[in-house]
């Protein structure tokens, strides 16, 4: 049985810069519905959200909302006044007739599993709390519309989780954008796909998504490929027919010529929506065997008038090629654990050795390489030039930032112009340019779009060298990451073989807990109670085993058909651009199967040792 329609937008018709966004676009929203909206970079997802609340007029059609119906929203953006305590900013959000004793206690309901103190005044509030704040503002309001844009950003996971719980239960309807994946599937029972203009409804949640927009794109590409059969078919009529039976048909052939342009158009907006970004992958300077070790490391901060440990007696001896995941809550000492690592913090107690010849790269949340007076050409390029050293190849600034999503015309635009998403993309191109040999990023995926997040994804997939991340992206993690080291607070830190999903399912009593070289000697150690090695490989590494020799095959096969086109001597003379394409792209297939070679080589010892 439907539930009750409580928003509905018919045939809008919307510009945004003068040029049409959307047109005869119609979409409604019920009660209790907890729809995802996704889209790529651009395709008006903000735009689509201020037209559920209002704020965006149509320039045709119709919207229409149920008599009384609330519509709340989280933006990315949020101004406050700096004297106001939070706990007034919150309260004040809610209609007169809701700022109750039993609304006061839902405040600090909700501020607790978000780590906000309803005391503390705004203008105090780091980015991260000032985001939480308005999360937590949207939540108490309670509106019959829930709006939320990146909800989960600067939230650890113990207060994700707990957000997905409290939407799960949400009594009013849900619509959220979100680069986290798994977040979106936990949450969704709906999909709103917006797509060229148009939006396509799943009507499954996102753990669905993949599968539904794949067969709709195959039945686009079927329908493509038969309209191009029967343009081809009327263009050789056209071509075999006398000048009288042409001039009988002039109807007809204008009705191929608008068919030859629609298809045209269709297939290069199709063209679009399966275009991935593309970029040459990541190198890494050759190290030692072993790139860092810390040996007894202790480290405490003064938190009033207690002591806050972060490490104690730590040891981790961290080997070339590591790909390691940190988790943990906000304050339980990732950041710290980083800072030793680089040198920017010392130990009290203990040593950290690091290899000669480690090369650091470091995504800092907090972007405090980017200096907001610069502009986008001078932090790439900032001794001047055109050019930037990409992986030992000169490349031309502007072709580099269009890599990365950026108007090449804005090379010149001061890094304070842009939002939240575009300098973390900012701060990702400058340091992919050259990684070096251990790259280490802390909360990488916060503001960043799905095109973003999955561009990452496959470079660091295929970066050799030594990783660290720091995230509370459960899905990036699983997709980057091959240990697992989880700082649980006061000292206490675990290490596990795998990605989060294999740190869940280890988590779980009935789970044997599984090894990485980490040990705390006041703890484990000393208690003789020390992990228990696992027997056999971890699910997601034997599933990655089993596939890589299908994925070697393809491979295989793929570079012996470009060597074989490549060998036709009269393909650079008659078609030099897909010369140019089939150059550059056996250079990275073949780097690719020598990646995959090498990685099954090391499942396959690492199986064999268990």
């Amino acid at each position: 049985m439907a539930t009750p329609l409580i928003l509905s937008i018919q045939d809008a018709y919307v510009t945004f810069g003068g040029k049409p966004l959307f047109d005869s676009l119609s979409f409604t929203v019920h009660e209790g519905d907890k729809i995802c909206l996704v889209g790529k970079n651009g395709a008006g997802k903000t735009t689509l959200m201020h037209m559920i609340t209002g704020t965006k007029e149509l320039d045709g059609g119709k919207r229409w909302e149920a008599p009384g119906t609330r519509v709340g929203y989280l933006h990315q953006e949020i101004s406050v006044e700096e004297e106001v305590k939070l706990f007034d900013y919150i309260f004040q959000g809610l209609p007169e007739e809701k700022r109750t004793q039993d609304y006061e206690y839902m405040v600090e309901m909700v501020c607790e599993p978000l780590e906000l103190n309803e005391n503390d005044l705004m203008g105090k509030l780091s980015g991260g709390q000032l985001r939480r704040a308005a999360l937590a503002r949207a939540l108490v309001e309670e509106p019959d519309i829930l709006l939320l844009d990146e909800p989960t950003n600067h939230l650890d996971l113990g207060a994700i989780e707990w957000l997905e719980e409290y939407l799960k239960s949400y009594r009013g309807a849900l619509l959220c954008v979100s680069h986290d994946k798994t977040f979106l599937k936990n949450i969704s029972d709906k999909v709103f796909w917006l797509d060229r203009g148009n939006i396509r409804v799943c009507p499954k949640g996102y753990t669905h998504f993949d599968q539904w927009s794949e067969m709709l794109l195959e039945q686009e590409r079927r329908e493509l490929e038969n309209r191009q059969k029967i343009v081809s078919q009327e263009q050789d009529w056209a071509n075999k027919g006398i000048k009288a039976r042409r001039k009988r048909n002039i109807r007809r052939l204008e009705q191929m010529k608008i068919a030859r342009d629609k298809l045209k158009s269709d297939k290069s907006l199709f063209n679009k929506t399966m275009r991935k970004i593309e970029l040459e992958p990541l190198s890494a300077a050759e190290s030692s065997k072993i790139v860092a070790e810390f040996y007894r490391v202790c480290k405490s901060f003064s938190d009033g008038d207690e002591q806050k440990i972060i490490l104690d007696k730590f040891n981790i001896r961290i080997m070339k090629g590591d790909r390691i995941g940190l988790l943990g809550k906000n304050g339980s000492g990732k950041t710290s654990f980083l800072k030793l690592l680089v040198g920017e913090l010392s130990v009290d107690g203990g040593k950290v050795k690091l290899s000669k010849n480690v090369e650091f790269s470091y995504f800092d949340q907090k972007r405090k390489d980017l200096n907001p007076k610069h502009s986008l050409r001078k932090t790439l390029c900032p001794n001047g030039g055109d050019y930037i050293n990409v992986n030992g190849k000169d490349r031309h600034v502007c072709g580099y930032l269009k890599d990365f999503m950026f108007d090449p015309k804005a090379a010149n635009d001061a890094v304070s112009t842009l939002s939240g998403g575009q300098k973390n993309r900012l701060m990702l191109a400058k340091i992919l340019a050259n990684p070096g040999s251990f790259l280490i990023l802390d909360e990488p995926t916060n503001d960043l779009d799905m095109d973003t997040l999955e561009m990452l994804e496959e470079m660091l997939i295929h970066y050799p060298g030594t990783l660290l991340v720091v995230s509370h992206d459960r899905d990036f993690l699983d997709q980057t990451v091959s240990k697992i080291i989880a700082f649980e607070g006061g000292g206490e830190i675990e290490g596990y073989i795998g990605g989060y999903s294999d740190y869940l399912a280890a988590k779980n009593p009935k789970n044997i807990k599984q090894e990485v070289v980490i040990t705390t000697p006041n703890k484990s150690s000393d208690t003789g109670n020390s992990p228990t090695k696992a027997n056999k490989l971890t699910y997601k590494l034997q599933y990655e085993l089993d596939n890589l020799p299908v994925k070697i095959e393809q491979l295989e096969e793929e570079v012996l058909t470009l060597q074989e086109r490549l060998n036709d001597p009269m393909l650079y003379q008659t078609d030099p651009d897909t010369f140019s394409q089939i150059s550059k792209r056996i250079g990275i297939a073949g780097n690719e199967l020598k990646e995959a070679e090498t990685r099954w080589l090391e499942l396959e010892e690492m199986r064999q040792s268990l």
